[in-house]
């Protein structure tokens, strides 16, 4: 077995499990800084989960692609769209996060690129290409600083160094949390 099709049958097991009634949201890593956020124009979110954000971005007025490794989040995902009226506006796919990015147009950009609570430091130099000149790129990871190392846990400067040729809008490492927003100069 891959490690691609573990991680889908772990993540489809804890969606299955949690499958509850999900609203659409601002990512709780941004939830002060939501104003940071673009409110037009083209979105992508890598590991979108159950979707909540992705729906909360189209909600604000963004065209969403979103990708997710579990099948079960990206239906539960298709669903908060549709009762939010907005599947026109997000584009759901299950991949993992190498085949989303591989299944991009080559000339893609987005006005925001987001990635909440999934750490794949070997994306980043992708994540970054993908962002827009004038575009957002916002991601957060469990971080060391503030908490106990661990395989899933970004070492304290991580975010700054991978992402040190945007401009760096917000920054902070505190409890256990990393998160960045930085801009691509037009």
């Amino acid at each position: 077995m891959t490690a691609a099709s573990e991680d889908q049958l772990r993540w489809d097991r804890r969606y299955a499990d949690h499958s509850g009634h999900r609203t659409p949201a601002v990512p709780t890593a941004f939830a002060d800084v939501e104003d940071l956020f673009p409110v037009s124009g083209q979105a992508l979110e890598v590991a979108c989960g159950a979707g909540e954000a992705a729906v909360w971005l189209a909600g604000r007025g963004m065209t969403v692609h979103a990708f997710d490794v579990s099948p079960v989040a990206i239906g539960q995902a298709r669903e908060l769209a549709a009762n939010a009226g907005l599947e026109a506006n997000v584009n759901f796919t299950a991949a993992s996060v190498e085949d989303g990015l591989a299944s991009l147009d080559p000339d893609a950009s987005f006005h925001l690129v987001l990635c909440h609570l999934f750490r794949s430091p070997e994306h980043y130099p992708e994540f970054m290409d993908l962002v827009a000149p004038g575009g957002v790129l916002a991601v957060a990871v469990l971080s060391e600083v503030g908490a106990e190392p661990g395989r899933f846990r970004a070492p304290a400067g991580e975010l700054t160094t991978a992402f040190g040729s945007l401009t760096v809008t917000m920054h902070s490492e505190q409890d256990g949390v990393s998160r960045w927003i930085g801009r691509r100069n037009r």
